[in-house]
């Protein structure tokens, strides 16, 4: 196995810091190395500062694009913090259906990772608002900083294992079987997603129009408090008045100096 200096480890994990907001301690040396040894064996590499120079001196983009894909964690499930999607359904879409005039209903899944969460957000839309739906603009937009996992996103397709945690409804109705073990999410369901790549920690959002709902969940637990106090505040001036956020549940918004109002644990609203 390839080693890796505390020379080598800073700069790389600056750089990562510096482009995408992810601090990595000196303890998570070993992940590192884990993450990138087989890459460097591919490439013939000696060392990780003739890949760290290989790296950043790619003008196409791929070989950073390959690195925040292998540093990144993309661990989520249907229904993760379920009493988020709960507070969602019986709470927050009743009120948008109430005060969304235009019936333009935008609602941002920040992180997407693979795909679970703007799919469930989807399927929760097209339960409440049933034959309404056609008069609204439900879309989605799903954002990761990975290809790799938008890529996944994209195709839609899940173990059918994974698939146990959701109502049979959505099992039998939202997704077409593929083969004994795999499914996809139906193409009705899929259209309703727009996924693009997005760096959170972009000092301009290019949004034209605010959120009514933002779902950021378990991200910022890469950030430094100094990059997650900037994240939270750029979330505020993108949501729209009385619009809300979603946090992980490990996660938390600092009171003291966010203008959020608390609503109930990791969900936060802009007031009014």
């Amino acid at each position: 196995m390839l080693a890796i200096t505390d020379k080598e480890f800073a700069q790389l994990t600056s750089y990562i810091k510096l482009n995408y907001g992810i601090y990595l301690p000196p303890h998570k040396k070993t992940l590192v190395v884990g993450r990138l040894q087989n890459l460097l064996l591919r490439d013939k590499l000696s060392s990780f500062s003739e890949y760290y120079d290989q790296m950043v001196n790619d003008k196409t983009g791929k070989a950073a694009n390959l690195l925040i894909s292998l540093i990144t964690t993309n661990h989520t499930f249907f229904m993760r913090e379920p009493d988020h999607f709960i507070y969602f359904k019986e709470k927050v879409l009743p009120y948008l259906s109430r005060v969304v005039q235009d019936r333009d209903l935008r609602i941002w899944s920040a992180g997407c990772s693979s795909g679970e969460e703007p799919y469930t957000i989807a399927m929760f839309l097209t339960d409440y608002f049933g034959a309404n739906k056609k008069l609204w603009d439900t879309k989605v937009l799903a954002t990761d900083i990975s290809p790799k996992v938008l890529e996944t996103a994209q195709a839609g397709v899940y173990s059918k294992e994974t698939l146990l945690s959701l109502p049979k409804y959505w099992q039998t109705n939202y997704f077409e079987t593929i083969d004994g073990e795999n499914s996809r999410v139906v193409s009705s369901i899929r259209q309703e997603i727009i996924f693009r790549k997005f760096n959170l920690i972009n000092p301009v959002f290019p949004f034209k129009k605010k959120f009514h709902v933002i779902f950021c969940r378990n991200v910022m637990i890469y950030f430094d408090a100094q990059t997650k106090n900037a994240l939270i505040d750029a979330f505020y001036a993108s949501l729209a008045n009385g619009g809300y956020l979603f946090i992980g549940h490990s996660e938390s918004v600092n009171r003291d100096i966010s203008k959020f109002k608390y609503v109930m644990p990791a969900v936060y609203r802009k007031e009014l």
